[in-house]
């Protein structure tokens, strides 16, 4: 690492600033995002800019640097899997402070993707794979409760099943995982009510659940969203109405937006609708689907989102989620199929598992798309079994960014 010289003595003492403290890292693929405290000190002139740097063993603090003016300071080009600390200098027109303490450890690692309730019927088990390297899943841990029909969301950390049908009712059981760790699910909270076959979308913070179906009530179909905070275990939370009460939509997210399409109400829907995630409230419209359908899933990079699945055909449609309007045609799966799952690493989609439109033959199928490029999707690998899904989720989606 550069030697830094903490500044100089003058008339009114040291006149380098104070270190930084609070120094946390949130480890992504092959970099680190470092946040910071700036110190209350900055010596007898204003600070200029941040240096942090990362060491992979001992106090050499070279494995990699970046500079800013702010918290936090993003470094790249490290090397996924390897333990790292981190620590922050301030810098103003006199010198460099000492350095802050070291950062707990980190390890970089590629995004990983998480199907919920794999195989066909209500399942526990969970898989994960590489969203970035084709291959097929391997075995993650189980859920509490064997589930279909519901949902997935996540943040860069922690997944989370929601909703859904069990063998006896539905259920609003929400369970989480630790993406990082292989393992079973922990409970989480409740929704605001037990419903199945409904949508989520996520940005980094905070989950929101759009409409579904509840056999327990008689079949009613809701108009509810709710949300949660990711982070923070406890029951959801309602945060609006959707325009009317269906079931059996998709829904993705941008890091603003919620949007949910499709879905049913007695009929097939084409209609498109988003919330802004930070504010509470109703849906707005969006645009409208090539063609109106049900039993969709949803994922995004942080600018177009995906709509796939229905129950007759092997369509994707995309969307600009910044920007209202129709969507597009995307491309075609390749096996049609219905209550699967779809997640995302920014810049690949993958569609995982579901039914066969052809005879309802449960797919063990993993699908995957360049998702900013239009075209048919191509193979990837195979789950570790066929059938129905309770959701997908990953740790490098587009609402993350």
């Amino acid at each position: 690492m550069p030697r830094y010289n903490g500044g100089f003595i003058g008339t009114d003492g040291l006149d380098a600033p104070d270190p930084p403290t609070d120094v946390t890292p949130t480890a992504g693929n092959a970099q680190v995002s470092v946040a910071f405290t700036a110190p209350t000190d900055t010596g007898t002139s204003a600070i200029t800019g941040f240096v942090a740097q990362v060491a992979s063993s001992g106090d050499n603090y070279s494995a990699g640097s970046n500079t800013g003016t702010s918290s936090p300071i993003v470094i790249s080009s490290l090397s996924n899997g390897t333990s790292y600390t981190a620590k922050v200098w301030a810098i103003n027109a006199y010198g460099t402070s000492a350095p802050s303490d070291a950062s707990s450890s980190f390890s970089p690692a590629a995004p990983r993707a998480l199907v919920f309730g794999v195989g066909s019927g209500r399942k526990t088990n969970i898989d994960v794979f590489v969203i970035e390297s084709t291959g097929n899943a391997s075995d993650f841990g189980d859920l509490i409760t064997a589930v279909i029909g519901g949902t997935s969301v996540s943040s860069s950390t922690r997944g989370l099943s929601v909703g859904g049908s069990t063998s006896s009712n539905d259920t609003d059981t929400i369970e989480f995982v630790t993406i990082a760790s292989t393992g079973s699910g922990s409970d989480f909270g409740n929704l605001t009510v037990s419903r199945a076959y409904f949508g989520g979308g996520s940005n980094s913070t905070r989950g929101v659940f759009f409409g579904g179906y509840s056999d327990n009530a008689g079949g009613v179909r809701y108009n509810t969203i709710d949300y949660v905070t990711i982070a923070s275990v406890g029951n959801a939370t309602d945060f609006g109405d959707m325009s009317a009460s269906f079931n059996s939509n998709g829904a993705t997210a941008s890091p603003t937006r919620a949007v949910q399409a499709g879905g049913y109400d007695g009929s097939n829907r084409n209609q498109i609708e988003y919330v802004t995630i930070a504010n509470t409230g109703n849906t707005t419209d969006f645009g409208d689907l090539t063609v109106a359908r049900a039993s969709l899933v949803g994922c995004s990079s942080d600018t177009r989102g995906l709509f796939a699945f229905t129950g007759s055909a092997n369509i994707i449609d995309y969307i600009t989620i910044a920007s209202t309007g129709n969507a597009s045609d995307f491309g075609d799966l390749s096996v049609s199929r219905f209550d699967g799952g779809a997640t995302t690493n920014n810049t690949r989609a993958v569609f995982c598992g579901g039914n066969a439109t052809t005879g309802n033959t449960p797919t063990n199928v993993i699908d995957f798309v360049t998702i900013a490029s239009t075209g048919d999707a191509s193979d990837f690998g195979d789950l570790t079994a066929s059938g129905q899904v309770q959701g997908a989720c990953g740790s490098d989606h587009g609402g993350l960014q």
